[in-house]
């Protein structure tokens, strides 16, 4: 983990594009010291906490979750869509060790971000490891890396130098990914450059947990930094001022998350 000193920010953008997801207006927020951990939580960590505590995620539970269509075989059945986003297909078998569908395993997928977890399983982890989720203006500042309001983790190019620093879709989504980056789905975490604070996929790769609400009254809680399923025509949230939101309940492969705590006592 690393420690971010206190002190005010500039939060927020003035993207107007996403009205709905409130990124404005831009304001200086002061924050308390705390301390973020410079990846994902991975597959590997998530196994050992459930073998220390026999957790049983929801979508184990259930029987189900949510699996990009692009992932599953040629010849995988018919299953129901999300309305509005039929990339999404309801995967009976798809759970965190599962991550795409019920034939598929972890393999070689230990350094990736665990997905198919809730917000409340998410929170379980970062309560087993001593810490908690962090706030959106904690994971903002974080992720900010220092930098005054730029577009990204890194600056304002997207690809400095025609370097990919994130994982996220290239091409045409949903039909067709060149996979410039490298990756389909998931990446190791820690495959990209770190910010200059040293945290690594801060955009794209997964989103992440926050533990704030969307919004006040809200029944959504906050999520950060976009997925590799990220695209600039219909989802450039890799912005890091960008956020978007999901019920606490909903797992689905690109949601995971990242622990934070408060500052070590001097």
């Amino acid at each position: 983990m690393v420690t971010v000193a206190a002190g005010p920010f500039l939060m927020g953008t003035a993207d107007t594009r996403f009205p709905a997801d409130r990124e404005g207006p831009v304001r200086s927020v002061d924050v308390a010291g705390f301390r973020i951990a410079k990846n994902l939580v991975t597959n590997c960590e998530f196994e050992t906490f459930v073998d220390a505590t026999s957790m049983v995620t929801l979508a184990e539970r259930e029987g189900w979750s949510f699996v990009f269509g692009g992932l599953l075989p040629d010849d995988f059945p018919d299953t129901r869509g999300v309305a509005g986003t039929e990339w999404w297909r309801q995967v009976f078998g798809a759970d965190w060790r599962h991550p795409y569908g019920p034939e598929s395993d972890l393999g070689e997928l230990d350094d990736h971000p665990v997905v198919h977890v809730t917000w409340f399983e998410a929170a379980a982890y970062a309560a087993w490891a001593g810490g908690r989720l962090p706030t959106e203006a904690e994971w903002e500042k974080a992720a900010r890396g220092g930098l005054r309001q730029a577009l990204y983790a890194w600056g304002d190019e997207l690809e400095p130098d025609g370097a990919h620093r994130c994982n996220i879709w290239q091409g045409t989504f949903p039909s067709h990914n060149t996979l410039t980056d490298g990756w389909f789905a998931t990446s190791p975490v820690g495959s990209f450059a770190s910010n200059a604070y040293g945290l690594h996929d801060v955009a794209g790769n997964v989103w992440e947990w926050q533990a704030d609400w969307f919004d006040e009254g809200d029944q959504r809680r906050a999520m950060r930094g976009g997925s590799y399923l990220c695209h600039e025509s219909y989802c450039n949230r890799y912005r890091v001022g960008a956020r978007t939101s999901n019920t606490p309940d909903t797992p689905s492969g690109n949601i995971g998350f990242r622990v934070a705590s408060d500052p070590i006592p001097v």
